[in-house]
């Protein structure tokens, strides 16, 4: 297990289930792990296969935040990396027409081995990003820490294919610990949410909640990518004191709301501007785009058209007075509906969903997908996490002093400025929740 981390973590979970149990246990066995003879692979990946899934995962999560947006209301967060590699291990073993959906959907832009390899190659160019800065006379501890983990859970005696079994211990770094669904289900769930909350420092505890799992249960995979960040240039905690924010319909809240002034990179557009606060390091980085007063529906549904590739690519530093409001929610929804209408809901039938690169033995589907995030951001930096669980059954000019008042509704985006791939998306219409 990778070490745990103390601010922003995101776990995913993929809970499949089948009709059978029986078989051998298709690769090594170990006090309770079943892996494959393969070693996590170096990350050999071109560059430019990396690029094309980072740009994938950006596609995939403006098109998902559209939908999301239309059918939620209030404040939004999830993390569009988090679902789609959750769904990429899925996709290892799909096939015929649910592979291809999924693809679409998923914007797998690569085939075969070398798009598990870029994930790989991604997987790896992230956690690189970790650092820690000497401590100033202030006592704050200047870190980033960034770690994403891997773990399958299999029925014992189940059959699964070595195949699916060395592209995850490969490209994903998983083994397979066993557990028994059929006599001890809720012994396994424990097992699993006991790990998730382990991964996540106690922000997810219960992402299986009584119920879901049941004795057809088969393979349980989960996801954990985890993020501490401090930013570059933190925010003085006396400078933090209330001030409105003025809300969609015209009304206002107070809220706690930090000040600092400081040469940031920013962007200015037709009814918006943005600015882009970077954590030590500078690798990783959050994006506030405010729309200006009575322009968010008209900004944010400018997402889908590729504005935050936009607002990036116009970003240069500028003197910035800031004003940004503490803020800190959760988010939590079925995302089912959404794959389907995304396009992939093959994966959703069971006379139709086609994922036997997993197991010979019985035929799974998709009949769930939650997802539940959770983000703080304060004067030292942001806090974020996120659960994906997908459950199958059975068949401006330097110089110059910019204000920008985050007092209106903004959304943001916590995203790698290499890559470009982001973590995590959202908007906040109100910051007292």
């Amino acid at each position: 297990m990778r070490s745990r981390l103390t601010a922003a973590a995101l776990a995913a979970l993929l809970a499949l289930t089948a009709a059978a149990c029986g078989g051998d246990d298709g690769g090594t066995v170990s006090g309770g792990l079943v892996a494959s003879d393969l070693e996590r692979a170096a990350p050999t990946a071109p560059a430019g296969d990396v690029a094309v899934v980072a740009a994938g995962n950006n596609a995939f999560a403006a098109a998902a935040y559209a939908l999301l947006a239309a059918q939620e209301q209030g404040n939004l967060v999830y993390s569009p990396a988090s679902i789609r590699l959750a769904l990429a291990m899925t996709y290892a073993g799909a096939k015929g027409q649910t592979a291809a959906e999924m693809a679409e959907v998923l914007r797998f832009d690569l085939q075969g081995e070398a798009l598990h390899a870029a994930f790989n190659a991604l997987d790896q160019a992230l956690a690189s990003r970790n650092r820690v800065e000497p401590t100033l006379d202030d006592g704050v501890e200047r870190k980033v820490q960034l770690s994403i983990a891997n773990a399958l859970w299999g029925q014992e005696g189940f059959t699964f294919a070595p195949e699916f079994l060395d592209i995850l211990a490969a490209d994903y770094g998983a083994g397979m610990r066993i557990v028994d669904f059929v006599e001890a289900t809720e012994a396994a769930r424990q097992a699993i949410n006991d790990w998730v909350a382990g991964e996540t420092n106690d922000r997810i505890t219960d992402l299986i909640p009584e119920g879901v799992l049941s004795e057809m249960t088969r393979l349980v995979l989960t996801n954990a990518v985890y993020l501490d960040a401090t930013w570059s240039s933190i925010f003085e905690k006396d400078a933090t004191y209330d001030a409105l924010f003025f809300l969609i319909d015209g009304s206002e809240v107070t809220v706690p709301t930090m000040h600092q002034q400081s040469f940031f990179p920013y962007a200015a557009g037709d009814g918006w501007q943005a600015v882009e606060l970077p954590y030590v390091g500078e690798e990783l980085a959050m994006l506030f785009l405010v729309p200006d007063a009575g322009r968010f529906a008209a900004v944010e549904g400018m997402l889908a058209d590729g504005l935050l590739d936009e607002v990036v690519a116009g970003l240069e530093g500028a003197e910035v007075s800031l004003a940004l409001p503490k803020f800190e929610f959760r988010f939590k929804s079925s995302v089912a509906d959404l794959l389907k209408a995304m396009g992939m809901p093959t994966a959703f039938d069971p006379d139709a969903a086609d994922f036997s690169g997993m197991s010979a033995e019985a035929a799974l589907f998709i009949s769930d997908v939650i997802h539940e995030a959770f983000i703080k951001v304060d004067e030292e930096g942001t806090e974020a996490a996120a659960a994906t669980a997908v459950i199958m059954d059975l068949t401006a000019a330097p110089g110059e002093i910019i204000p920008l008042a985050v007092d209106r509704p903004f959304l943001f985006s916590l995203y790698d400025r290499e890559t470009g791939e982001i973590l995590f998306l959202g908007r906040v219409l109100n910051p007292a929740g």
